[in-house]
């Protein structure tokens, strides 16, 4: 499938975007290892949630659902998990694979995760290394990556490691082995990241302590089941809110956006650029803070971006990035090597897209450089990265003609009906081939 993007509009109205696919993942693990029947409401129906989903199914879960985002998960307990019948096939969900990685080196049973060809040509070596000092028994292919084996019947013991990257899926990997470890387990951040799994924990009953950049857990303990409501999703706001900031008479209302504090980079960047941007109704349900957001159209400014926004950010950088092709100015990025092992290598896919719109840039080694300008139009190669396909069209609200971004299927591994919501406040958006 293929998106066509026709040049300029503006985006007016209210929208809700799909469930947070971080929360929801979790929803399904943690629902799964509890006492009890868990309801899930806002459940993100994305191919990387409905992955995670199929995978607990796999192991003897019964789970209700999705229909119309609410699922019923009927928890076996943190020792009810069965062996599947065959490799747990994770397609694109690398957080999925990564925080299974934890929960499944403290099973009896042996496993096999493997995933598309996206998903096996991405590391896993990062959390590999944490999970075999535990004590797990972890088998790659070549270079740490997919399919993984995990021998089952290891006896994990805690340890206290320090994270070599900001990484919540480092770290909820670990804490979730740390559930069947012997004694503590502590993660050290070098800076903060997304904490939904802490927060989920406590949810279910489960004691998590957070001191400064360190979260400790210890092993052996149980989860209570408890109903969740899961937020929109930032990540998947985010094109919405860089959309009506970059477009002249935009004025947009994005309903029930989950704002915890380590998501809200996006928002904080986006304001430093001269975005104007407003919570509204801020509130908090199921633990997790949410507020409406209204997005107006405002001449948006180049600027360095702080370092420490950067983790806050990670996910939403390559919209950021068409805000700063559209900005006053030039816009610099350090400290985001993270973006080059993501679905694509998000920098030089977003570079290569960009040269296509005559936008001027320059490559660094852990970030970019964007001078602003006039967009141009062109046909935009997506590496199979659903968030470089939706970047590229919210682009078109600026372009000088018509955009065309090829290969845009995995756009519903976060963000299913993507075009038809986008369509809806303005942007015009039309698919062809799919």
């Amino acid at each position: 499938m293929h998106f066509k993007l026709q040049p300029g509009g503006a985006l007016k109205g209210e929208v809700r975007v799909p469930g947070d696919k971080s929360i929801s993942h979790r929803a399904i693990m943690l629902g799964a290892l509890a006492e009890g029947t868990s309801r899930v409401e806002g459940f993100l129906e994305g191919e990387d949630a409905l992955a995670t989903l199929a995978a607990f199914r796999a192991m003897g879960v019964a789970i209700e659902g999705p229909v119309a985002g609410s699922v019923t998960v009927h928890g076996v307990g943190m020792h009810g998990l069965q062996a599947p019948g065959k490799p747990l096939d994770l397609g694109n969900a690398g957080t999925g694979m990564r925080l299974l990685c934890g929960l499944l080196a403290g099973q009896a049973f042996d496993t096999e995760l493997t995933g598309d060809a996206s998903l096996c040509s991405r590391p896993m070596g990062r959390v590999i290394e944490p999970l075999t000092k535990m004590g797990a028994d972890i088998r790659s292919a070549a270079g740490g990556r997919p399919p993984l084996s995990i021998r089952g019947g290891r006896q994990l013991q805690g340890i206290h490691y320090d994270l070599p990257m900001a990484s919540a899926q480092v770290k909820s990997c670990c804490l979730l082995a740390g559930l069947y470890s012997a004694g503590r387990t502590t993660v050290t951040e070098p800076a903060p990241t997304r904490d939904h799994t802490e927060r989920m924990l406590r949810g279910f009953g489960y004691p998590v302590e957070s001191n400064g950049n360190e979260i400790s857990l210890r092993g052996g303990g149980g989860l209570r089941a408890c109903d969740i409501e899961v937020p929109a999703d930032i990540s998947s706001a985010t094109f919405f809110l860089v959309g009506a900031s970059i477009a002249p008479g935009s004025d947009l209302l994005l309903r029930h956006v989950g704002i915890n504090p380590t998501r809200t980079g996006v928002i904080t960047i986006l304001q430093l650029m001269g975005a104007d941007i407003t919570l509204l109704n801020e509130r908090e349900v199921g633990g997790e803070p949410v507020a409406d957001i209204r997005v107006r159209h405002a001449p948006l400014r180049g600027i360095e971006i702080p370092v420490e926004q950067v983790p806050l950010a990670i996910d939403e950088f390559p919209a950021i990035f068409i805000a700063a092709a559209c900005a006053r100015g030039r816009t610099v990025l350090h400290g985001a090597g993270e973006l080059r092992v993501k679905e694509s290598d998000r920098i030089a896919a977003m570079a290569e897209g960009l040269d296509t719109l005559g936008v001027c840039n320059e490559v660094l080694d852990d970030g970019i450089v964007i001078d602003g300008g006039e967009l141009g139009s062109g046909v935009i190669a997506t590496y199979h990265d659903h968030r470089i396909a939706m970047s590229f069209a919210i682009a078109a609200l600026r372009a000088g003609g018509e955009i065309t971004v090829r290969d845009c299927d995995h756009v519903a591994t976060s963000f299913p009906g993507f075009d038809e919501l986008a369509r809806g406040v303005g942007l015009r958006i039309s698919t062809t081939g799919g």
